[in-house]
């Protein structure tokens, strides 16, 4: 009597909704809250991407035009009354508590130990000036940086659990086919993808936009340092 041999089948037809929406409806609930903590967080990313960006762009330009009227070689008083009670950009307000500490401190007498004291108050009021521009420039950056370095590492956790399932389907179905491989590994593929997606452009932008902040801190640094020398140099020209 001949003998029979059962054999699994490994082939079939993937039955089921492979789209976008069909992968989310059909998935586990736990890598359902995994795909949806990655959108959320994808489009919080842009959210602060797109503004950082246009935020950038603005303060930088308005830099160029206060630099160019800043060295125009009229009187910094005049320029200080117009701008002082709105000061809308971070070098404008690095001018402003510099003209503001130096009118403040300025009186009759103007010996060499006020003169020094004076100008150590200038600078450190500057220092401050940058230091709380450039942190408000640079809130939520953090939030790029947490999702490029988490983003993967959840959407592999979808992945994980999703192949899980799909092997404990076979486990129940004692079938091996595509048909009930395919769903389960489908979505768990589809979470690594959410993962890359939300991380990718949060590591880029993050990388982008801290390097230009980089190159305006330093700009304002510079500002700062060339400011406080045409102060001294008025304050040691008013001694004479």
């Amino acid at each position: 009597m001949p003998e029979t041999i059962e054999t699994t089948t490994l082939g079939g037809t993937a039955t089921g909704d492979f789209s976008v929406w069909g992968l989310f409806l059909q998935a586990d609930i736990v890598v359902q809250i995994v795909m949806l903590v990655l959108l959320f967080a994808s489009v919080g990313c842009w959210a602060i991407i797109i503004d950082k960006v246009r935020l950038m762009r603005q303060v930088t330009r308005k830099a160029d035009l206060f630099e160019d009227e800043f060295w125009s070689g009229r009187s910094l008083e005049g320029l200080y009354d117009r701008i002082r009670n709105h000061p809308d950009h971070p070098m404008a307000m690095l001018f402003v508590a510099a003209m503001r500490e130096w009118q403040r401190s300025l009186g009759p007498a103007t010996g060499l130990a006020k003169t020094v004291g004076l100008q150590d108050r200038i600078y450190k009021v500057m220092r401050v000036t940058v230091t709380r521009e450039m942190e408000r420039l640079e809130s939520y950056l953090n939030f790029l940086a947490t999702v490029g370095s988490t983003a993967p590492f959840i959407g592999l956790f979808g992945t994980v659990w999703g192949i899980m399932n799909s092997f404990t389907s076979i486990a129940q179905s004692h079938n091996t086919s595509l048909a009930v491989v395919a769903p389960g590994i489908a979505e768990a593929l589809f979470a690594t993808a959410m993962g890359l997606v939300a991380a990718i452009p949060a590591v880029v932008a993050y990388n982008k936009i801290t390097n230009d902040m980089g190159r305006y801190a330093n700009r304002l640094e510079g500002f700062a340092d060339e400011f406080n020398t045409i102060l001294s140099r008025q304050l040691e020209e008013g001694q004479h």
